[in-house]
């Protein structure tokens, strides 16, 4: 008799502990679901890839302008930084154009201004309106060479918004001053350089 109070006891605490390891199985299997390895932190949502590109300067309309626009998209904001040589000192006018096409001899084959938003050209910021390619002057010093820096969110490097999206456009600097007014130029005169094929 007291053999089998013995078994008994046994075959209790055997089952006692498969039931408790059980759910224990049972609880880490459920925690484990509950955490999306996959889903992004916060940390990730907040951080975005900095993506840096460069357009390399070709002269047009018989000038001996050169330089090189580096444009980088880092937390949603897109910075540009130009420098030129072989202007004429003074101020000089620099749009995004249209088409990323500088095969005609003046420049021509760039299209217009970039305005996608189809917006008057403005001085940029302009509460009467302005296009998302009116960058706007820069100073060339005696020694011909000059350059600009840039900033804005209403630009992006290959997100896809055909009204933010800078892909495909082209830089050009321009003879002369964009005085803000004119329709649709800003008459900043002819086109000097181009660097086309923004990608």
């Amino acid at each position: 008799m007291r053999k089998l109070g013995i078994l008994f006891t046994t075959s209790l605490l055997l089952a006692f502990t498969a039931c408790n390891d059980g759910k224990k199985n049972t609880d880490t299997d459920l925690d484990t679901n509950l955490i999306d390895t996959d889903a992004p932190t916060e940390a990730q949502d907040m951080r975005e890839t900095a993506r840096t590109i460069s357009v390399v300067m070709e002269p047009k309309s018989g000038s001996n302008v050169q330089g090189e626009a580096f444009f980088r998209q880092e937390n949603g904001v897109v910075r540009l930084e130009a420098k030129f040589t072989g202007l004429n000192p003074g101020e000089h006018a620099i749009h995004l154009h249209e088409k990323s096409d500088c095969s005609a001899d003046d420049g021509s084959s760039a299209g217009g201004h970039w305005n996608p938003t189809a917006e008057r050209h403005g001085k940029w910021g302009d509460a009467e309106g302005y296009h998302k390619g009116d960058i706007g002057n820069f100073e060339v010093n005696d020694d011909g060479n000059g350059g600009i820096t840039f900033e804005t969110d209403e630009w992006c490097i290959g997100c896809g918004d055909k009204n933010k999206d800078i892909l495909g456009k082209s830089v050009i600097v321009h003879e002369g001053v964009d005085d803000y007014v004119s329709q649709p130029t800003g008459d900043a005169g002819g086109r000097l350089a181009c660097g086309g094929v923004i990608q």
